[in-house]
């Protein structure tokens, strides 16, 4: 299959050169919000980035598993000899956090590795992206978001060396509006303001990437005019700490989002994101990309 036929949201792309084999995840249930129950997370893999094999199930929850519902971007790190999944999940009696999970090969099947959500239990969390600090501390960066918050922000978090837990309290990154080209969602504000609420600035999937001067950026996705749209954040202090600017227009705005970037067995550098937004058929659209001068440039997708 190509990707155009692979129902998926939030992709994420694992090379693993040892196979010469690209692992895709992200959220592949039916309906994945709502009160309907959550099933899992399935896997695809290929081996040029074009042709397809799948889905393989990846994750089925246990019995007994504290999620039930929302199961949302799964991403895959290497870490010590394992593959660790950085997965979503909320329940009717817990927030929506990012809890972490293990398996011995990106097929899976992955099992809790975490006991609970390493995010802050009590916020509403979600989209937790493994971060490795210069001195190889591990973090996760996360995002809040609403209803719990009417402005959406992205925030991180120190794990334990094992990946078991936080290893102490979050820091705050930046609330999405900092960034000149997001507005709240128009089909969220209409429904608010008929409540007599404020409008809310949907803050999701943080990526964090340096340019190659190693300046530290992370790509995040919120809404624009044109619809769901992924733009650049930049460090000035090339640090968590920040603090951040950010680029006046977004990098993609055709209403997809969620974005991440890998580096294939090309040598070349990829940024997959998933297009379009509303459901369905949301699909993984996979691009080489280009830095020049520190700024990105997307090329034609590989579809």
């Amino acid at each position: 299959m190509r990707a155009a036929d692979i129902k998926i949201r939030d992709p994420f792309i694992l090379p693993v050169a040892a196979e010469q084999t690209y692992y895709l995840f992200g959220t592949t249930d039916p309906i994945p919000w709502g009160d309907h129950p959550g099933t899992g997370f399935d896997t695809y893999r290929s081996r040029n980035l074009i042709d397809w094999e799948g889905p393989f199930p990846a994750f089925r929850p246990p019995p007994g598993f504290w999620g039930t519902q929302h199961f949302w971007a799964p991403e895959v790190h290497a870490w010590h000899g394992s593959y660790y999944m950085f997965a979503s999940f909320k329940s009717a009696t817990v927030h929506r956090g990012t809890q972490i999970l293990v398996a011995d090969h990106p097929l899976g099947p992955f099992r809790p590795h975490s006991p609970l959500p390493v995010t802050p239990s009590d916020c509403e969390c979600l989209d937790g992206t493994l971060h490795v600090e210069a001195n190889g501390r591990p973090w996760m960066i996360f995002s809040r978001d609403w209803p719990q918050v009417t402005v959406g922000r992205y925030s991180a978090v120190p794990l334990r060396e094992d990946l078991t837990a936080a290893d102490g309290p979050a820091i705050e990154l930046f609330p999405v509006n900092a960034a000149p080209w997001v507005i709240a969602p128009p089909w969220q504000s209409e429904q608010r303001a008929k409540q007599g609420l404020p409008p809310c600035y949907v803050a999701d999937g943080a990526w964090p990437f340096r340019m190659s001067d190693g300046e530290f950026c992370l790509l995040f996705s919120s809404w624009t005019a044109n619809g769901y749209a992924t733009g650049i954040a930049r460090s000035v202090s090339g640090t968590l700490a920040g603090p951040w600017r950010f680029d006046a227009e977004p990098l993609f705005d055709k209403d997809g989002g969620h974005a991440m970037m890998f580096r294939g067995f090309d040598g070349r550098t990829y940024f997959t994101l998933h297009q379009p937004n509303d459901p369905p058929p949301e699909h993984p659209r996979i691009f080489p990309v280009e830095e020049t001068a520190g700024h990105l440039r997307l090329g034609p997708a590989l579809d």
